[in-house]
Protein backbone atom coordinates (compact mmCIF):
# COMPACT_ATOMS: atom_id res chain seq x y z
CA UNK A 1 0.00 0.00 0.00
CA UNK A 2 3.06 2.20 0.79
CA UNK A 3 4.13 2.00 -2.95
CA UNK A 4 0.26 2.77 -3.95
CA UNK A 5 0.18 -0.67 -6.02
CA UNK A 6 -3.01 -1.59 -5.02
CA UNK A 7 -5.09 -4.88 -5.26
CA UNK A 8 -6.04 -4.21 -8.84
CA UNK A 9 -3.03 -3.91 -10.46
CA UNK A 10 -2.31 -7.54 -10.03
CA UNK A 11 -5.46 -9.00 -11.32
CA UNK A 12 -4.42 -12.15 -13.44
CA UNK A 13 -1.18 -12.80 -11.85
CA UNK A 14 -0.50 -16.20 -10.50
CA UNK A 15 -0.09 -16.46 -6.34
CA UNK A 16 1.34 -18.97 -3.98
CA UNK A 17 1.20 -19.70 -0.36
CA UNK A 18 4.68 -19.61 0.00
CA UNK A 19 7.34 -18.02 -1.13
CA UNK A 20 9.34 -21.41 -1.95
CA UNK A 21 6.25 -22.61 -4.40
CA UNK A 22 6.35 -19.32 -6.30
CA UNK A 23 10.05 -19.27 -7.26
CA UNK A 24 10.18 -23.23 -7.36
CA UNK A 25 8.57 -22.78 -10.85
CA UNK A 26 9.77 -19.05 -11.91
CA UNK A 27 12.94 -18.68 -14.36
CA UNK A 28 13.92 -15.35 -13.08
CA UNK A 29 13.45 -14.44 -9.58
CA UNK A 30 13.18 -10.61 -9.35
CA UNK A 31 13.84 -9.39 -5.72
CA UNK A 32 14.76 -6.27 -3.39
CA UNK A 33 16.57 -7.48 -0.50
CA UNK A 34 18.87 -10.58 -0.28
CA UNK A 35 16.56 -13.85 -0.19
CA UNK A 36 16.74 -16.09 2.61
CA UNK A 37 18.98 -18.88 1.86
CA UNK A 38 15.60 -21.67 2.31
CA UNK A 39 14.10 -19.65 -0.49
CA UNK A 40 17.14 -19.88 -2.95
CA UNK A 41 17.25 -23.74 -1.93
CA UNK A 42 13.59 -23.53 -3.65
CA UNK A 43 14.71 -22.06 -6.84
CA UNK A 44 15.52 -24.42 -9.82
CA UNK A 45 18.86 -25.30 -11.18
CA UNK A 46 19.66 -22.96 -13.61
CA UNK A 47 17.09 -20.08 -12.76
CA UNK A 48 18.09 -16.42 -12.82
CA UNK A 49 17.97 -13.86 -9.82
CA UNK A 50 18.15 -10.27 -9.85
CA UNK A 51 18.08 -9.10 -6.48
CA UNK A 52 20.64 -6.86 -4.05
CA UNK A 53 22.84 -9.61 -2.48
CA UNK A 54 26.03 -8.52 -0.50
CA UNK A 55 27.86 -11.14 -0.80
CA UNK A 56 30.85 -10.31 1.64
CA UNK A 57 28.37 -9.90 3.90
CA UNK A 58 26.09 -13.01 3.12
CA UNK A 59 28.46 -15.96 2.32
CA UNK A 60 25.85 -18.47 3.26
CA UNK A 61 23.39 -16.66 1.01
CA UNK A 62 26.11 -17.04 -1.75
CA UNK A 63 26.82 -20.77 -1.20
CA UNK A 64 23.37 -21.67 -1.36
CA UNK A 65 23.39 -19.79 -4.89
CA UNK A 66 26.65 -21.39 -6.17
CA UNK A 67 25.55 -25.02 -5.11
CA UNK A 68 21.66 -24.53 -6.97
CA UNK A 69 23.80 -23.48 -9.87
CA UNK A 70 21.65 -20.27 -9.60
CA UNK A 71 22.87 -16.85 -12.38
CA UNK A 72 22.64 -14.31 -9.25
CA UNK A 73 22.90 -10.73 -10.91
CA UNK A 74 23.69 -8.50 -7.66
CA UNK A 75 22.50 -5.34 -8.18
CA UNK A 76 25.32 -3.68 -6.06
CA UNK A 77 27.66 -4.74 -8.90
CA UNK A 78 26.07 -3.28 -11.91
CA UNK A 79 29.58 -1.25 -13.18
CA UNK A 80 29.76 2.78 -12.68
CA UNK A 81 30.00 3.30 -16.69
CA UNK A 82 27.81 5.35 -18.59
CA UNK A 83 25.46 2.56 -20.63
CA UNK A 84 24.94 0.97 -16.94
CA UNK A 85 23.60 3.97 -15.46
CA UNK A 86 19.76 3.40 -16.31
CA UNK A 87 20.57 -0.29 -14.11
CA UNK A 88 22.04 1.38 -11.56
CA UNK A 89 19.86 0.87 -8.82
CA UNK A 90 22.38 1.84 -6.28
CA UNK A 91 22.50 4.97 -7.33
CA UNK A 92 18.79 5.68 -7.85
CA UNK A 93 17.77 4.62 -4.14
CA UNK A 94 21.11 7.04 -3.21
CA UNK A 95 19.48 9.55 -4.88
CA UNK A 96 16.27 9.02 -2.86
CA UNK A 97 17.75 8.91 0.73
CA UNK A 98 20.03 11.56 -0.02
CA UNK A 99 16.73 13.76 -0.93
CA UNK A 100 14.99 12.83 2.18
CA UNK A 101 18.14 12.89 4.75
CA UNK A 102 17.79 16.82 5.37
CA UNK A 103 13.92 16.59 5.45
CA UNK A 104 14.46 14.13 8.13
CA UNK A 105 16.59 15.68 10.30
CA UNK A 106 14.86 19.11 9.65
CA UNK A 107 12.09 17.14 11.89
CA UNK A 108 14.22 16.62 14.87
CA UNK A 109 15.83 20.05 14.62
CA UNK A 110 14.92 22.89 17.54
CA UNK A 111 14.99 25.73 14.80
CA UNK A 112 14.27 26.37 11.06
CA UNK A 113 16.21 25.72 7.85
CA UNK A 114 15.87 29.05 6.55
CA UNK A 115 16.58 32.56 6.93
CA UNK A 116 13.25 34.03 8.15
CA UNK A 117 12.58 37.79 8.85
CA UNK A 118 9.81 38.96 11.05
CA UNK A 119 8.62 41.76 12.98
CA UNK A 120 10.69 40.99 15.97
CA UNK A 121 14.12 40.38 14.14
CA UNK A 122 15.51 37.92 12.09
CA UNK A 123 16.58 34.63 12.37
CA UNK A 124 19.43 33.35 10.59
CA UNK A 125 19.79 30.49 8.15
CA UNK A 126 21.18 27.03 9.22
CA UNK A 127 24.22 25.47 8.16
CA UNK A 128 24.34 22.07 6.41
CA UNK A 129 27.03 20.08 6.74
CA UNK A 130 27.48 17.24 4.09
CA UNK A 131 29.96 14.82 4.36
CA UNK A 132 30.20 12.17 1.61
CA UNK A 133 29.17 13.86 -2.05
CA UNK A 134 28.44 10.77 -4.02
CA UNK A 135 25.27 10.31 -5.46
CA UNK A 136 23.18 10.51 -1.73
CA UNK A 137 25.13 13.28 -0.87
CA UNK A 138 24.63 15.26 -3.80
CA UNK A 139 21.15 14.92 -3.79
CA UNK A 140 21.34 15.96 0.06
CA UNK A 141 22.96 19.44 -0.83
CA UNK A 142 20.53 19.99 -3.45
CA UNK A 143 17.63 19.25 -0.47
CA UNK A 144 19.29 21.26 2.20
CA UNK A 145 19.92 24.40 -0.37
CA UNK A 146 15.97 24.33 -1.63
CA UNK A 147 15.26 24.23 2.15
CA UNK A 148 17.26 27.42 2.60
CA UNK A 149 20.28 26.16 4.07
CA UNK A 150 23.58 27.66 4.20
CA UNK A 151 24.80 24.27 3.08
CA UNK A 152 29.13 23.20 2.79
CA UNK A 153 30.06 19.58 1.61
CA UNK A 154 33.38 17.62 1.97
CA UNK A 155 34.81 14.76 0.12
CA UNK A 156 37.83 12.84 -0.07
CA UNK A 157 37.72 12.93 -3.83
CA UNK A 158 38.89 16.73 -5.58
CA UNK A 159 36.66 16.24 -8.52
CA UNK A 160 33.20 16.33 -6.67
CA UNK A 161 34.29 20.34 -5.65
CA UNK A 162 32.87 21.58 -8.56
CA UNK A 163 29.72 19.38 -8.63
CA UNK A 164 28.93 20.63 -4.85
CA UNK A 165 29.92 24.53 -5.94
CA UNK A 166 27.30 24.15 -8.84
CA UNK A 167 24.41 23.10 -6.07
CA UNK A 168 25.11 25.96 -3.98
CA UNK A 169 27.45 25.01 -1.94
CA UNK A 170 31.01 25.44 -0.28
CA UNK A 171 33.56 22.59 -0.61
CA UNK A 172 35.90 21.90 2.20
CA UNK A 173 38.75 21.09 1.20
CA UNK A 174 41.44 19.32 3.80
CA UNK A 175 43.89 18.75 1.30
CA UNK A 176 43.47 15.02 1.04
CA UNK A 177 43.30 13.35 -2.21
CA UNK A 178 41.53 9.53 -1.79
CA UNK A 179 40.36 8.89 -5.35
CA UNK A 180 39.13 5.60 -5.76
CA UNK A 181 38.43 2.96 -8.06
CA UNK A 182 34.31 2.48 -9.39
CA UNK A 183 33.82 5.96 -8.44
CA UNK A 184 34.19 5.16 -4.92
CA UNK A 185 37.09 6.90 -2.74
CA UNK A 186 39.41 4.30 -1.02
CA UNK A 187 40.27 3.93 2.67
CA UNK A 188 42.04 6.28 4.25
CA UNK A 189 45.63 5.97 5.80
CA UNK A 190 45.92 6.87 9.34
CA UNK A 191 47.59 10.30 9.06
CA UNK A 192 45.39 10.92 6.25
CA UNK A 193 42.68 10.44 8.49
CA UNK A 194 44.33 12.41 11.66
CA UNK A 195 44.73 15.43 8.96
CA UNK A 196 40.91 15.53 7.69
CA UNK A 197 39.65 15.13 10.87
CA UNK A 198 41.28 17.85 12.45
CA UNK A 199 40.31 20.45 9.13
CA UNK A 200 37.03 19.20 9.09
CA UNK A 201 36.52 20.11 13.54
CA UNK A 202 35.92 23.56 12.69
CA UNK A 203 32.73 22.78 10.14
CA UNK A 204 31.17 20.20 12.41
CA UNK A 205 31.51 22.29 15.05
CA UNK A 206 29.52 25.09 13.60
CA UNK A 207 27.08 23.15 11.88
CA UNK A 208 23.35 22.90 12.96
CA UNK A 209 22.95 19.92 10.80
CA UNK A 210 25.44 16.77 9.41
CA UNK A 211 24.58 14.45 6.85
CA UNK A 212 26.89 11.60 6.18
CA UNK A 213 26.85 9.35 3.61
CA UNK A 214 30.29 7.70 2.97
CA UNK A 215 30.89 4.23 1.85
CA UNK A 216 33.46 1.63 1.03
CA UNK A 217 32.19 -1.45 -0.87
CA UNK A 218 31.76 -4.83 1.29
CA UNK A 219 33.69 -2.89 3.94
CA UNK A 220 32.23 -1.36 7.55
CA UNK A 221 31.77 2.38 7.09
CA UNK A 222 34.79 4.75 7.76
CA UNK A 223 34.57 6.45 10.69
CA UNK A 224 33.95 10.26 9.96
CA UNK A 225 32.87 11.77 13.06
CA UNK A 226 34.68 11.25 16.40
CA UNK A 227 32.88 11.51 19.90
CA UNK A 228 35.03 14.30 20.97
CA UNK A 229 34.27 16.60 17.57
CA UNK A 230 30.49 15.18 18.60
CA UNK A 231 31.20 16.37 22.16
CA UNK A 232 32.50 20.11 20.62
CA UNK A 233 28.89 20.67 18.27
CA UNK A 234 26.05 23.06 19.30
CA UNK A 235 23.43 21.83 21.84
CA UNK A 236 20.69 21.19 19.26
CA UNK A 237 22.32 19.97 16.63
CA UNK A 238 21.36 16.89 14.60
CA UNK A 239 23.70 14.18 12.61
CA UNK A 240 21.44 12.06 9.78
CA UNK A 241 23.86 8.90 9.82
CA UNK A 242 22.84 7.46 6.35
CA UNK A 243 26.03 4.90 6.42
CA UNK A 244 24.06 3.42 9.63
CA UNK A 245 23.31 0.22 7.51
CA UNK A 246 27.07 -0.43 7.42
CA UNK A 247 27.71 0.67 10.80
CA UNK A 248 27.24 4.17 10.60
CA UNK A 249 30.18 6.77 9.74
CA UNK A 250 29.69 8.60 13.33
CA UNK A 251 30.92 6.98 16.69
CA UNK A 252 27.56 7.54 18.42
CA UNK A 253 25.34 6.02 16.01
CA UNK A 254 22.99 3.33 16.51
CA UNK A 255 21.61 1.40 13.35
CA UNK A 256 18.44 2.34 13.45
CA UNK A 257 17.37 4.32 16.05
CA UNK A 258 17.77 7.90 17.23
CA UNK A 259 19.79 8.67 19.87
CA UNK A 260 21.10 11.70 22.28
CA UNK A 261 24.95 11.90 22.29
CA UNK A 262 25.76 14.82 24.58
CA UNK A 263 24.21 17.89 22.73
CA UNK A 264 23.62 16.14 19.84
CA UNK A 265 20.61 14.23 18.30
CA UNK A 266 22.22 11.62 15.97
CA UNK A 267 19.76 9.41 13.75
CA UNK A 268 20.96 5.91 12.33
CA UNK A 269 18.02 5.34 9.41
CA UNK A 270 17.74 1.86 7.77
CA UNK A 271 16.77 1.27 4.08
CA UNK A 272 15.80 5.01 3.71
CA UNK A 273 14.06 4.70 0.21
CA UNK A 274 11.22 2.70 1.79
CA UNK A 275 10.29 5.82 3.00
CA UNK A 276 9.30 6.85 -0.17
CA UNK A 277 8.25 3.71 -1.39
CA UNK A 278 6.49 4.70 -4.11
CA UNK A 279 9.35 6.69 -6.55
CA UNK A 280 11.86 3.89 -4.95
CA UNK A 281 9.52 1.18 -6.02
CA UNK A 282 9.20 2.92 -9.72
CA UNK A 283 13.27 3.44 -9.98
CA UNK A 284 13.78 0.13 -8.81
CA UNK A 285 11.58 -1.36 -11.44
CA UNK A 286 12.98 0.35 -14.55
CA UNK A 287 16.30 -0.45 -13.41
CA UNK A 288 15.59 -4.17 -13.19
CA UNK A 289 13.63 -4.13 -16.19
CA UNK A 290 17.01 -2.28 -18.48
CA UNK A 291 18.93 -5.48 -16.72
CA UNK A 292 16.53 -7.94 -17.97
CA UNK A 293 15.93 -6.51 -21.59
CA UNK A 294 19.87 -6.99 -21.68
CA UNK A 295 20.09 -10.60 -21.52
CA UNK A 296 16.50 -11.93 -22.34
CA UNK A 297 16.25 -12.04 -26.05
CA UNK A 298 12.73 -13.13 -28.21
CA UNK A 299 12.12 -15.12 -25.04
CA UNK A 300 15.25 -16.55 -24.18
CA UNK A 301 17.61 -16.23 -22.03
CA UNK A 302 20.96 -15.28 -23.72
CA UNK A 303 23.68 -14.49 -21.23
CA UNK A 304 27.02 -12.73 -23.38
CA UNK A 305 30.27 -12.59 -21.03
CA UNK A 306 31.75 -10.51 -23.31
CA UNK A 307 28.89 -7.93 -22.29
CA UNK A 308 30.88 -5.83 -19.60
CA UNK A 309 27.56 -5.14 -17.64
CA UNK A 310 26.73 -9.06 -17.46
CA UNK A 311 30.16 -10.35 -16.71
CA UNK A 312 30.25 -7.69 -14.19
CA UNK A 313 27.21 -8.25 -12.33
CA UNK A 314 26.71 -11.26 -12.28
CA UNK A 315 28.15 -12.79 -8.74
CA UNK A 316 27.50 -16.98 -9.30
CA UNK A 317 26.62 -19.12 -12.42
CA UNK A 318 27.17 -22.65 -13.43
CA UNK A 319 28.23 -23.38 -9.88
CA UNK A 320 30.73 -21.28 -10.28
CA UNK A 321 31.40 -17.59 -7.94
CA UNK A 322 33.19 -14.88 -9.71
CA UNK A 323 34.17 -12.37 -7.24
CA UNK A 324 37.71 -13.29 -5.53
CA UNK A 325 36.85 -11.95 -2.53
CA UNK A 326 33.34 -13.53 -1.83
CA UNK A 327 34.80 -16.62 -3.21
CA UNK A 328 37.22 -16.64 -0.38
CA UNK A 329 34.59 -15.76 2.27
CA UNK A 330 32.53 -18.68 1.39
CA UNK A 331 35.59 -20.89 1.62
CA UNK A 332 35.52 -20.09 5.53
CA UNK A 333 32.50 -20.92 6.27
CA UNK A 334 32.78 -24.69 4.13
CA UNK A 335 35.88 -25.20 5.84
CA UNK A 336 34.20 -24.39 9.05
CA UNK A 337 31.21 -26.56 7.89
CA UNK A 338 34.14 -29.67 6.96
CA UNK A 339 35.79 -29.33 10.82
CA UNK A 340 32.48 -29.41 12.57
CA UNK A 341 31.23 -32.59 10.69
CA UNK A 342 34.41 -34.34 11.59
Amino acid sequence: MSATYLDQAFQGTAFADTPAALVAKADIVLAVQPPSVEAVKAMKPGAVLISFVYGAQNPALVAALRDGKITAFAMERIPRISRAQAMDALSSQAALAGYYAPLLGAVHMPRILPMMTTAVGSLRAATVLVMGLGVAGLSALATAHRLGAITEGYDVRPETAEQAQSLGAKFVDTGVDARGEGGYARELTAEEQAKVREALSRHIAQADMIVTTAAVPGRRAPILISAEQIAAMKPGAVIVDLGAESGGNCEGTRPGETVTVGPVTILGPLNVPSALAQHASELYAKNVLNLVTLFVKDGAIALDFDDEVIAGTVLTHSGEIRDEGVRKAVEKIDTSCVEAAK
